[in-house]
């Protein structure tokens, strides 16, 4: 695979100096034109120790404009990276909307190196990639410009490389025992990278193999593959502005309710009995244990490392907050955290939708309660079009995948749909207009809602049926009596977390 990379060209001087200059004005322009635009760049370097990449990036900041662009070293994990699921760092790194990002180190580095030193056998490799297609998919999917470049010198032109760069007083920092260490084992390096790069360079996020022998050569094919690759996406994009502001696509209104079950069929919530009621006295005597009992969870969850992170959804005035609130007052306030999730801010809405999601993640042996969730997506999102079909369409898997690398992590993960009939939200938004202290939460947006029920009862459906999976299913609370829902929501939360305890102790 690396026989192209290792073929001794160079860039005269004289040349460089021409296709430098033009080179960085044909970037700047591009990036004054990708500012606008809606979709972010991530650069990602990777390749031989030596071959040049931290040199390429500081150049290719020198080039353009480095205030609209972010540069990440992606070193060994800190001790608060470590508490949290893998990808975390990388979430919250990504660069916002037209915005470049480069990467040195990345997502690859640890698949590599494991590989490298017989750490991981072949298939947690496999593993390893499969989650890496599954993130750049999904940031691709999100419209993100991805390039990967692998930096790449022969084994000989490495060692030379490293005992010049020793020899200088300026650059003989740069050289470490681990680079040697590496050199000695270049062929396993070698070997890893070809499976990685053969297993992971997809259309949307392709490997460039760029050879780091000549200082020009390679600033220039990096650079020239990187103004390629943006002005073709940007000029993509321009098109497609210019025409759809010159025709309006007509979507056939009821194209975003198209589902797996007909209206007229039966949905998970039609199964759900609402009459089951607690009688107040029980209610107070199991409210107590069961308090007593996720309060317990929660220390030994805490002491043992084990995060929860737990998804409320449900209809308006469903009772989501006072089941939010049984819980919390049942746990130490230092480590829990409750997210409510409105209408993204605009720095939300420069992201990928997950993205806000993925930065609430606790620390291990913490609580996170989202008040509201990444099911927007599929809920809200899809039934107010506000998201185009393809959009929603594919969340199911991207929130399936999202879901798995928490649990993956150690993380207990419950979802709740907190489920209520028409008549009673109706009673519930008359008693709200009516108390002082709830009359904040009913709004004019509440009672629109009611006017697509059925289309919420077809998404919640759909979203159950997708998202439901063994390792984090989805728990129907029937919310008509309040009290009944209360107790099913701790109870639920409890058994979850004890099974988790229960592996954790053998």
């Amino acid at each position: 695979m690396f026989e192209t990379a290792e073929l001794g060209q160079k860039v005269s001087k004289k040349d460089f100096d021409k296709r430098e200059e033009e080179l960085r004005l044909s970037l700047l322009m591009a990036q004054q034109r990708l500012r606008k635009a809606p979709f972010p760049v991530i650069v990602v370097f990777a390749g031989v120790d030596g071959a040049g990449k931290g040199t390429t990036v500081n150049l290719l900041n020198e080039w353009m404009d480095p205030r609209w662009v972010v540069t990440r070293y992606m070193g060994e994990p800190t001790p608060e990276e470590k508490e949290r699921p893998p990808y975390w760092r990388y979430w919250r790194d990504q660069p916002p909307k037209g915005l470049i990002g480069f990467f040195l180190s990345s997502w690859y580095s640890k698949p590599l190196i494991d590989r490298a030193y017989g750490k991981s056998k072949v298939n947690e490799l496999e593993s390893d990639l499969e989650d890496i297609v599954n993130f750049e998919k999904t940031l691709s999917d999100d419209g993100a410009l991805i390039l990967k470049f692998w930096m790449h010198l022969g084994k000989k032109a490495q060692k030379k490389r490293l005992s010049k760069l020793e020899k200088d007083p300026l650059e003989s920092w740069r050289v470490t025992e681990r680079d040697w260490k590496h050199y000695r084992m270049y062929d396993n390096f070698v070997d890893a990278a070809e499976r990685i790069i053969m297993r992971t360079s997809t259309g949307a996020a392709p490997w460039h193999l760029v050879e780091g022998v000549d200082h020009e050569y390679r600033s220039l094919r990096v650079g020239e593959i990187l103004l390629e690759a943006l002005e073709e996406r940007l000029g993509a994009h321009e098109r497609r502005e210019k025409f759809l502001k010159e025709s309006p696509p007509s979507e056939p209104p009821s194209s975003h309710l198209t589902t797996s079950v007909g209206k007229s069929a039966t949905t998970v919530l039609d199964a759900v009995d609402l009459s089951q009621t607690i009688e107040h006295g029980v209610y107070k005597l199991r409210l107590k244990e069961q308090r007593a009992r996720l309060n317990e969870l929660h220390r030994e969850a805490r002491d043992k490392k084990v995060g929860v992170v737990l998804a409320f959804e449900g209809w308006d005035a469903g009772g989501k907050g006072g089941a939010i609130r049984r819980l919390t007052s049942a746990l130490d306030a230092r480590s829990v955290r409750v997210i409510p999730i409105a209408a993204p801010t605009d720095e939300e809405r420069a992201q990928h939708y997950l993205w806000r999601f993925w930065r609430h993640m606790g620390r291990v042996g913490r609580v996170v309660i989202f008040d509201r969730s990444w099911y927007g997506r599929v809920l809200v999102e899809r039934v107010e079009n506000f998201a185009r079909r393809e959009e929603w369409g594919r969340a199911y898997a991207e929130i399936n995948h999202f879901e798995k690398q928490l649990v993956d992590h150690g993380i207990v993960v419950c979802k709740f749909w907190v489920h209520i009939d028409q008549d009673e939200q109706a009673r519930r938004f008359e008693e709200r207009a009516k108390i002082p202290y709830k009359s904040w939460k009913l709004t004019d947006e509440d009672w629109r809602n009611r006017e697509r029920w059925d289309d919420y009862v077809l998404s919640v459906h759909d979203m159950v049926e997708r998202t439901s999976t063994q390792i984090a299913p989805w728990t129907i609370v029937p919310g008509n009596d309040k009290k009944f829902a209360r107790i099913k929501v701790i109870e639920t939360v409890c058994d979850n977390l004890e099974a988790a305890l229960k592996k954790k102790r053998k």
